[in-house]
């Protein structure tokens, strides 16, 4: 849920800053001769001949002195929310440690991992397990890849893996809400070269 919310946050930002760069392009290229004639009637377009800020206009912003300072403030502001943003992003990443009971007692975030892939390979068919646990302490997301032998029948073993190594994850975490992402490949056989 939490990667969601980011997901869907992170393609909302991109979806706005897509508009206004499109927008943007769209408004400068209308004061070009090849796209102001092949126009639609009704669009709006930028004169021929625009001035963007003519003298006049200069020496009335020379005036107020109130409009450098609104502008840096404006800037700064963003950099920090795209930092804030940012570091967001970095810190909801793998799960360092995870806190157990009382006291100072954690566990940590690839041990944990660790156990579930011990585990996930002792599935009868999986000849490889890898699992990182991200998320944060209270919400926990445990991405599973495994690499199955050719022979091994992939429904199987997602039963298998679900109905036991993360069903015994998540009553573990409890409280805490985990969710499992798997992904899984079955590994071709090796054709054999007589020499």
């Amino acid at each position: 849920m939490t990667s969601g919310i980011r997901g869907g946050a992170n393609r909302a930002a991109l979806a706005c800053a897509a508009a206004v760069l499109l927008g943007a392009g769209a408004t400068l290229a209308s004061a070009t001769d090849p796209v102001r004639d092949r126009l639609p009637a009704g669009w709006p377009r930028l004169g021929e001949h625009r001035v963007w800020l003519d003298a006049g206009a200069l020496e009335r912003w020379r005036d107020h002195a109130w409009w450098p300072a609104a502008v840096i403030a404006v800037l700064s502001l963003a950099f920090l929310l795209f930092a804030y943003a940012a570091v967001a992003q970095v810190r909801a990443g793998r799960l360092r440690a995870l806190p157990l009971g009382r006291g100072d007692v954690t566990l940590a975030g690839p041990a944990l991992g660790s156990a579930l892939a011990d585990r996930a390979r002792a599935i009868d068919g999986v000849r490889r397990a890898q699992v990182r646990v991200l998320g944060r302490p209270h919400r926990l997301r445990a991405s599973i890849t495994l690499v199955l032998d050719p022979d091994a029948s992939p429904s199987a073993v997602l039963r298998t893996l679900s109905g036991d190594v993360v069903a015994e994850a998540r009553a573990a975490a409890a409280p805490r809400e985990l969710a499992a992402d798997v992904r899984i490949r079955v590994r071709s056989h090796r054709t054999e070269r007589v020499h």
